[in-house]
């Protein structure tokens, strides 16, 4: 009888602990700026609504909190920024999702190179605010102009999520002259 309670200690413990973990794990205190970003081409057509359920699903219900800040571009024949704020409640969060819900998806091309250097331009590193990126696209061929243009470094600090008919990613602007930063100040301590 003992070993039964201690058993059962040492499993109410573990239970304790790991459920502390959980719930401090889905609490996030440092604020993120949100960048999305969204092929408005013809190729997002059929596959739209699969993926704005995806973007309400993971980006709007469980990244975004109040204080964050979002801005959202439709990469069409040209880029353009349909919606940026700061989350304040849940009907910013509505809001998000009726512009999502509404995006017309029928462009001949999509400016993703556009969007990358507007995008560019509004990543900084801003002390106590992470910084998020993320690329939507449903084209292969949406991203050639992309690779071929002064902003296809961007994807060298990407990484990927792929669906049957699209695909996300999740990118770093602010990675690579930090990586250079680094590797010039080891280069300089070698010599």
């Amino acid at each position: 009888m003992k070993d039964y309670f201690k058993y059962l200690f040492l499993f109410l413990s573990i239970f304790a602990i790991f459920s502390v973990f959980v719930n401090a794990e889905n609490r996030r205190i440092i604020p993120l700026d949100m960048f999305l970003i969204i092929d408005a081409s013809q190729s997002m057509e059929n596959p739209k609504s699969e993926v704005i359920n995806w973007i309400n699903q993971r980006v709007v219900d469980q990244i975004l909190m109040d204080g964050d800040r979002i801005t959202i571009w439709l990469a069409g024949d040209q880029a353009e920024v349909v919606y940026s704020d700061t989350i304040s409640s849940d009907l910013s969060k509505n809001e998000i999702r009726e512009l999502l819900r509404d995006l017309e998806t029928r462009a001949a091309s999509a400016d993703f190179s556009g969007a990358l250097r507007q995008l560019q331009g509004r990543v900084s590193n801003v002390p106590n605010r992470m910084s998020y990126s993320m690329l939507i696209t449903a084209s292969a061929e949406g991203l050639e102009p992309l690779l071929s243009s002064d902003t296809r470094g961007l994807l060298r600090w990407s990484r990927s999520e792929r669906s049957e008919r699209w695909q996300v990613f999740v990118l770093a602007p602010e990675i690579g002259p930090m990586v250079q930063q680094a590797a010039s100040e080891f280069i300089r301590a070698l010599e």
